[in-house]
């Protein structure tokens, strides 16, 4: 299925889905192991399983597609908590190298430690 493609049929909408799940696992995975390529081609796989759901319309969602649909919004949320915490972990050892926080942000001390007081790994 070409990126550009619509969805008009529930198998094809299910594969797309499927994909979709295939590769916020590998991003997991390679968020994991800080694999920067990796990382990089599962957001271009990811923009463009979007593109292509995009398109679908919602009434035409049976259990399983909402199923996947949910499975899908929680690991991207888990993958966006581990992606943030990275950065702020990046942030605090340049921060902790420079001997200052970052000074184009207001409280980034205050900020970071909210985040990793409510960011929750699954």
């Amino acid at each position: 299925m070409t990126p550009d493609a619509s969805i008009r049929h529930p198998a094809t909408l299910r594969s797309a889905l499927q994909q979709m799940l295939s590769v916020l696992t590998e991003e997991r995975q390679a968020l994991a192991g800080l694999d920067m390529d990796a990382i990089m081609g599962c957001a271009v796989d990811k923009a463009g399983l979007c593109n292509q759901l995009e398109t679908v319309d919602a009434a035409a969602l049976d259990e399983e597609c909402r199923g996947m649909l949910d499975a899908a919004r929680r690991l991207n949320e888990a993958n966006r908590r581990v992606r943030n915490l990275i950065a702020a972990n990046v942030a605090a050892r340049l921060d902790a190298l420079t001997g200052a926080p970052a000074i184009y942000r207001a409280r980034a001390g205050q900020i970071r430690a909210h985040h990793a007081r409510t960011a929750h790994v699954v």
